[in-house]
C-alpha cells in the first residue's frame, strides 16, 4: 500500500487540549466524516497512532444479500452462491425461493453447508418461504495466522490418523478422518473471507498483520494448498473404507516413514510463512526433493506383493502422501515470492 507523509502544526484549544488538523483527501480517501471517531493508540515514546472506525461498522452498509432459489436448482449450485456470497464478506445472506417455496432438500442442502462450511454463521430463520444465514464472527476474534494454524494441525492430524486407521483396519477412525476435512474446508472458507475484506480496506490489512495486499494472495495460495493436504488424507481414509483391510506391514512401514518426512517438510514450509524467512524455504525446497528416496523404498518392499488390489491400493497411497511433501515445496515458493524484496534488501 501506498506511504503518504505530510506535515502538521499542532495548535493549543481551551486550557487542557491540543489539536492537529487532518488533510482533507486522506478524510475523504477513508470515507469519513464530521462526527466520526478517531482511535489513537500511544506505542512508547515516540510513536502515535491514529486509527479509523472498525471496518464493519464504516465501509460493510451492503451488510444484506439475497439468493434466489429455482424450484429444480440443484444442492451444488445453491451450496456455490452460498460461499461467494460468504466470501464477499457479507453479514447476512437470505435464501428464498424464486416462485413458492423452498423443498425440503433445499432447505436441508442451505442447513448442512452453514453447518459445516461457514464458519461464524449461524440460521436465524428458517420456513419454507425462505432461510436467513447471519455471519456472527467478529472479524478480530478469530485471526488468519490463528484460523491458519489450526487448518494445518487439522491437515497434518487426519494425515497421521489415515495412515493409523490403515494400520488398524480402524474403519471409525477412517470416517473420522473424512468428516474432519469439512472442518479444515471451513478454517480455509474462514480465512479467504478474511483475506478479501483485508484486501478492500488498507485499515484491516493493517489490523491483520500484512505488509501488503500482495501477501493476502500469497496466503490464499497457501491456504488451497493446506485443503488439498486435507483431501489426500481423506483419500487415503476413503480406500480403507472401501477395501476394508489394512496393507502388508512391512509395507505400511515404509509409508508411515514416507508420511512423517511429508509431514515434517510441511511444518517446515509453515514455519517459514510465518518466520518470512526466505532462506528457510529454499531448505525446505531442496530437502522437498529426498521424498524420492522413501518412494523408492516403497516400491522396493512392494515387489514382494502378488495381489493386483494390494499393489494398486500401496500405489495409490504413495501418490496421496507424495503429493503432501510437493504442498510444502509449493508453499515455500510462495514464501520466497513473498519475501524476495526483503532477502534483496539485507544482501544489498
Amino acid at each position: 500500500m501506498e506511504e503518504r507523509e505530510e506535515t502538521r502544526k499542532i495548535q493549543f484549544t481551551g486550557k487542557s487540549s491540543y489539536i492537529v488538523s487532518l488533510p482533507k483527501q486522506w478524510i475523504m480517501d477513508l470515507g469519513l466524516k464530521q462526527g466520526d471517531q478517531i482511535r489513537m493508540i500511544r506505542k512508547g515514546s515516540s510513536t502515535l497512532e491514529l486509527y479509523p472506525p472498525k471496518f464493519e461498522s464504516r465501509t460493510q452498509k451492503k451488510e444484506d444479500a439475497v439468493i434466489e432459489i429455482d424450484i429444480e436448482e440443484e444442492a451444488s449450485s445453491i451450496v456455490r452462491k452460498l460461499i461467494s456470497l460468504y466470501f464477499l464478506g457479507f453479514k447476512t445472506i437470505n435464501v428464498k425461493p424464486k416462485n413458492g417455496r423452498l423443498n425440503p432438500n433445499q432447505r436441508n442442502t442451505v442447513k448442512e453447508a452453514v453447518k459445516r462450511m461457514l464458519m461464524g454463521s449461524e440460521i436465524i430463520s428458517d420456513s419454507s418461504g425462505g432461510i436467513t444465514v447471519q455471519v456472527l464472527v467478529n472479524l478480530l476474534e478469530l485471526s488468519v495466522d490463528g484460523a491458519f494454524k489450526r487448518m494445518i494441525h487439522l491437515a497434518k492430524s487426519m494425515s497421521s490418523d489415515a495412515l493409523l486407521a490403515v494400520k488398524e483396519n480402524n474403519l471409525d477412525l477412517a470416517q473420522e478422518v473424512i468428516n474432519t476435512d469439512d472442518e479444515v474446508d471451513r478454517f480455509g472458507f474462514y480465512i479467504i473471507r478474511q483475506l478479501k475484506i483485508a484486501i478492500q480496506n488498507e485499515h484491516m490489512l493493517k489490523e491483520m498483520g500484512f505488509r501488503n495486499a500482495r501477501n493476502c494472495l500469497g496466503y490464499r495460495l497457501v491456504v488451497k494448498n493446506i485443503e488439498r493436504t486435507g483431501d489426500h488424507a481423506a483419500f487415503i481414509a476413503t480406500d480403507l473404507l472401501e477395501f476394508k483391510k489394512s496393507i502388508k506391514k512391512e509395507i505400511l512401514q515404509k509409508l508411515q516413514d514416507m508420511n512423517d518426512f511429508s509431514l515434517s517438510v510441511l511444518d517446515e514450509a509453515c514455519l517459514a510463512l510465518f518466520k518470512e524467512d526466505y532462506s528457510q524455504a529454499e531448505k525446505t525446497i531442496e530437502k522437498t526433493n529426498e521424498i524420492a528416496k522413501f518412494e523408492k523404498k516403497v516400491r522396493d518392499a512392494s515387489k514382494s506383493l502378488k495381489d493386483d488390489e494390494e499393489i494398486y491400493r500401496v500405489r495409490r497411497m504413495t501418490e496421496n502422501i507424495r503429493r503432501i511433501s510437493e504442498y510444502a515445496s509449493d508453499i515455500s515458493e510462495i514464501v520466497l515470492n513473498m519475501n524476495i524484496e526483503k532477502a534483496l534488501k539485507k544482501s544489498a
